[in-house]
């Protein structure tokens, strides 16, 4: 009989279940699930750069794309699922009581973004990541951020927790311990909520919460008192020990195994990012640059332990062990906002639109309707067809990709968006274009820094939204990097690298990389840089980055 594994991808929008056949990785079935209180913008405030999400929400997409998935699945499917791996987003961490139960699913609770999952991309810790910063350099012991590039972002696990600490006395008073999104599902799964006890991701331990074998796990305890004594205790309520994706964090719970219509045989790994197992579900090899390219991007890179022994890349999201692939170092980079940018884009040209014709009493309101969701869905084909036409450079217009602020290289979240060069005869498309390539020279910055810093990178590989849906954004990357760039086939690289994760923690194979091999679907085409194109994109390159130079050094001037 076939064997079946099931892998569930967490993003930032949805939650999304794929059943696959562990023989070959072939597709039986899938199902997504939007969050309805994240698309009813709860518990959020974009102008405060609060962005929240309810455990709800997740455990309502994890139960009904999991029963969906396998409702459109041959019969036979559910009685040979054999294991389930999970990814998410982060550093995406919440506030436990001492049962590992999310407050925010406790009493009291119930409405307090505080008590909520902080997303990945809620930067409103980034006074306490300069604090992090400023300590790690000065305090005389052990710089604990040497592993994760040399700066600490206010997107990650301690500066948030710092953060929700001191902004919230309620919180802090009831919060045991902290767990991230990608540990707290297998952890529900099995059962082993328990904080001391459930199985941490060595993914976001080491990329995210300065976790290393030489620290002896975490940051010291004078180190974290020393950064504010309302950390005091926590590190020994927190975690030691972590663990890579194809380890097995246990079992379905009879409860869970109910719910979703599964055996309680079925085992459940320890959990890992999205980019990570993207990364692998996409085919990464070792100096091969893997881009998760959607509302941000996570590049992902994997070289062996040796060849990287004694070398510190500076800038980047952390280097780690095993945390894409046992026995090779894993080392994450990515940009805070890319396929965010053009939707930012698209809602302010669609603005006038939604207002205008709110107001009209020329047309009905499902005319209205239809009319408004028409413009929407067009908006980004016909700027790309228009920008597609005009000339590298032609229009003067450079734009710096930091409306999130920047992650790699040398995140710094302070920093904000600009698009300069602007003249009467600056029309939509050529803004579109000036953003565009905007994000490529970001992702420029990246390949380059990883080059400067002594890590050769042989090829690239694409994956996500944006790489399958936006040949004309693919073609100016390429363009801008002068590297061919190939697309991975599957659709869902990150739901397929969970479902092999899964497989290996199943034992249908000997390792993570034999999983790969078995259950890859290859790639679907490749983008080849136009050399006269380049020439003419290295010149705006260096333009870009001498106003991103004066943008930052305004940024953080102290008056």
């Amino acid at each position: 009989m076939a064997k079946y594994t099931i892998g569930i991808d967490y993003g930032t929008d949805s939650v999304r279940s794929l059943i696959v056949d562990a023989s070959h990785g072939k597709e039986i079935s899938s199902d997504v699930f939007n969050y309805p209180r994240w698309k009813a913008g709860k518990y959020c405030s974009p102008s405060q750069n609060q962005f929240r999400q309810h455990p709800l929400d997740y455990l309502e997409g994890l139960e009904t794309t999991v029963k969906n998935a396998l409702a459109k699945a041959p019969k036979d499917v559910a009685a040979n699922v054999v294991a389930i791996s999970v990814d998410t987003t982060g550093s995406t961490p919440i506030a436990v009581d001492v049962k590992g139960t999310p407050l925010s699913l406790t009493p009291g609770f119930e409405e307090n973004p505080n008590a909520m999952f902080v997303l990945w991309k809620d930067h409103t810790a980034t006074k306490e990541a300069d604090e992090i910063n400023q300590l790690a350099r000065s305090w005389g012991g052990v710089d604990y951020t040497k592993f994760e590039g040399g700066i600490y972002s206010s997107e990650w696990f301690f500066a948030k927790i710092l953060r929700v600490l001191r902004a919230d006395e309620k919180v802090r008073n009831a919060a045991y311990s902290w767990v991230e999104h990608c540990d707290w599902i297998p952890a529900v799964l099995t059962g082993e909520t328990n904080p001391l006890t459930m199985k941490r991701s060595r993914c976001a331990a080491g990329h995210k919460a300065m976790w290393h074998p030489d620290f002896n796990g975490l940051p010291a305890e004078e180190f974290l008192v020393k950064l504010d004594p309302l950390l005091k205790g926590l590190r020994e309520r927190l975690f030691k020990e972590t663990y890579t994706c194809e380890v097995k964090a246990g079992n379905l719970t009879s409860d869970w195994a109910k719910r979703l219509g599964l055996s309680e045989s079925v085992a459940v790994g320890a959990g890992s990012f999205d980019a990570h197992l993207g990364a692998l579900g996409g085919e990464i090899k070792p100096y091969y640059l893997s881009k998760v390219m959607g509302t941000s991007t996570c590049d992902m890179l994997i070289a062996p332990m040796k060849e990287m022994e004694g070398k510190l890349v500076k800038g980047i999201c952390g280097q780690v062990d095993g945390s894409i692939v046992p026995g090779m170092l894993g080392m994450e980079a990515g940009q805070s906002a890319f396929g965010d940018i053009y939707a930012w884009f698209r809602k302010l040209l669609l603005w006038p639109v939604e207002e205008i014709l709110a107001e009209s009493s020329v047309i009905d309101q499902a005319t209205k309707d239809k009319l408004i969701a028409e413009i929407a869905d067009k908006i980004i084909p016909v700027l790309s067809k228009q920008a597609e036409s005009i000339s590298i450079g032609e229009s003067g217009i450079i734009a710096l990709d930091w409306m999130n602020g920047r992650r790699t290289p040398d995140a710094n979240q302070l920093l904000k968006g600009a698009i300069l060069g602007l003249n009467l005869g600056s029309d939509a498309p050529r803004i579109f274009r000036a953003l565009v390539e905007a994000t490529a020279f970001g992702a420029k910055k990246i390949v380059d820094r990883f080059i400067s810093e002594g890590v050769k990178i042989d090829g690239i590989i694409a994956l996500g939204g944006v790489a399958k849906k936006s040949p004309f954004v693919m073609q100016v990357v390429a363009d801008v990097l002068n590297m061919s760039i190939l697309v991975a086939r599957s659709e869902q690289a990150c739901a397929l690298g969970a479902a092999m994760a899964a497989a290996t923690v199943a034992g249908l194979y000997p390792a993570l990389l034999d999983a790969q091999k078995a259950m890859g679907n290859g790639f679907e085409m490749e983008y080849k840089p136009n050399s006269e194109n380049a020439r003419k994109y290295q010149l705006l390159y260096e333009k870009y980055s001498r106003y991103g130079a004066f943008i930052e050094s305004e940024t953080n001037h102290k008056d």
